[in-house]
């Protein structure tokens, strides 16, 4: 197992792995993706079109959101993993949301996808060997591993998570 001090990250992304306690990406993405598909299964129908301020995403939006940020992530730890040094650039998630429909999509549909895009990840993951996982790429203009990547995953559903709880389902 590597050790969290080999993370490479900049301040983008610190937050996101701050959240998360796991010595073991593995481990946290599997125990994170159980946890977040147990909070979306208990919001109310209700709730789904709820926006906590004016110009926010709602529930729904967010879900989308955390579906293409995943696909993302994913990506850039497969590039990575296949020693690949061409630099990869960043995505603009507000611009993404703007085009990506998620408003209008059903629920059950959002819950079904987060599930498989994070089997998805899980496989990916533990099919990655220490040196995939080690190799060191640009992303955004800054050096990047899939190794740090497995703990920005279940960190970015953390603070989501996080953001739901505290001002969506109050």
């Amino acid at each position: 197992m590597i050790p969290r001090t080999e993370i490479i990250a900049d301040d983008a992304y610190n937050n996101y792995i701050a959240l998360i306690r796991e010595n073991d990406f593995r481990e946290a993405i599997k125990k994170n993706g159980k946890e977040f598909r147990k909070l979306l299964e208990g919001i109310s129908s209700k709730k789904y079109d709820h926006a906590y301020a004016e110009g926010k995403w709602t529930i729904r939006e967010m879900l989308q959101h955390i579906l293409d940020a995943e696909r993302v992530f994913a990506f850039r730890a497969l590039h990575l993993s296949r020693l690949d040094g061409t630099p990869l650039p960043p995505f603009d998630e507000n611009a993404w949301a703007a085009h990506d429909g998620g408003a209008t999509r059903k629920w059950k549909d959002l819950l079904d996808e987060f599930k498989a895009v994070r089997q998805s990840t899980e496989l990916l993951y533990d099919a990655f060997t220490d040196e995939q996982l080690r190799f060191v790429g640009t992303v955004r203009s800054k050096p990047l591993n899939a190794f740090t990547i497995g703990y920005i995953i279940p960190g970015h559903v953390t603070h989501h998570m996080r953001i739901l709880e505290e001002r969506y389902l109050k």
